[in-house]
């Protein structure tokens, strides 16, 4: 069974998920919501009691003044606020993508909280010797966005993460349902709002050297071509750690929820 809760903090309201029983197992995602990882929780929820959130100002987590920006830090800040809500002094964090990066924030600003941190794949364009390439498509796609709408810069930001096909052209979508009115909606918040923010967050490295929290670093065994396979691989030389390496690409959750869960599970037993 699935509890599903809100939480109302100063200019926003928090939604987030709980299933299953066991240790606390916080999953978090950017601009991934709740609904992206339920497969993943429902898998992990044998063995964990798995809480998945919607992030400050996507999907039913809306904020009063959605022209803002939601600074990485105050995402990290709203994990702290959940685990207050549920009792909850500490609890083991997988953060994908940029929820890898609320993770991070997270350990640096909260390491009492956190007892290990798997950080999958998170884009910090920052830590790569390209960074200033990096840094001006990223702004091409955001300007793209607010001449030509959500399609167009998507594309674009698909083609510079690597995801494309064999003629250099952005890959085709995966197959399933077109996406909701909710998923344009949150697809423009990341545009317009979350993409920079996210990208280009600096981790504070000695911060997470010195935490005593487990930290995890996160690559796809399929993600090879992709920029976040370049950007994990930076934070874990830095961190002086080695990779782990978790099924399937950037979305391996999604692909193969059961395989991934398992490799999880295991990584997070030490």
């Amino acid at each position: 069974m699935t509890e599903v809760h809100t939480l109302d903090v100063p200019g926003a309201r928090l939604h987030y998920e709980v299933r299953g029983s066991g240790p606390l197992l916080v999953v978090v995602g950017s601009p991934m919501s709740a609904a992206h990882f339920a497969p993943l929780a429902d898998a992990l929820a044998a063995h964990h009691t798995v809480v998945t959130t919607d992030p400050r100002g996507i999907a039913n987590s809306p904020l009063e003044d959605p022209d803002l920006d939601v600074p990485v830090e105050q995402r990290a800040d709203d994990v702290v606020t959940i685990l207050d809500a549920l009792g909850a002094s500490t609890a083991d964090v997988f953060g994908s993508s940029g929820g890898a990066t609320t993770g991070l924030a997270l350990v640096a600003r909260h390491p009492e909280r956190l007892r290990t941190l798997v950080a999958h794949e998170p884009p910090l364009i920052e830590l790569l010797p390209d960074r200033e390439a990096r840094i001006a498509v990223s702004e091409d796609v955001v300007a793209t966005f607010h001449a030509e709408g959500p399609g167009p810069a998507f594309a674009k930001f698909m083609a510079a993460a690597g995801f494309v096909g064999d003629d250099g052209a952005p890959a085709e979508p995966p197959p399933g349902p077109p996406p909701s009115e909710q998923d344009m909606r949150d697809a423009e918040r990341f545009l317009g709002h979350d993409l920079m923010v996210t990208t280009r967050f600096v981790p504070d490295v000695e911060a997470l050297r010195a935490a005593p929290t487990r930290i995890v670093v996160g690559i796809g065994a399929e993600s090879g071509h992709l920029l976040t396979q370049a950007t994990s691989t930076a934070l874990a030389e830095r961190l002086g750690v080695t990779p782990t390496i978790f099924p399937g690409d950037h979305g391996g959750f999604l692909g193969a929820p059961a395989e991934f869960a398992e490799v999880l599970t295991k990584v997070l037993a030490g």
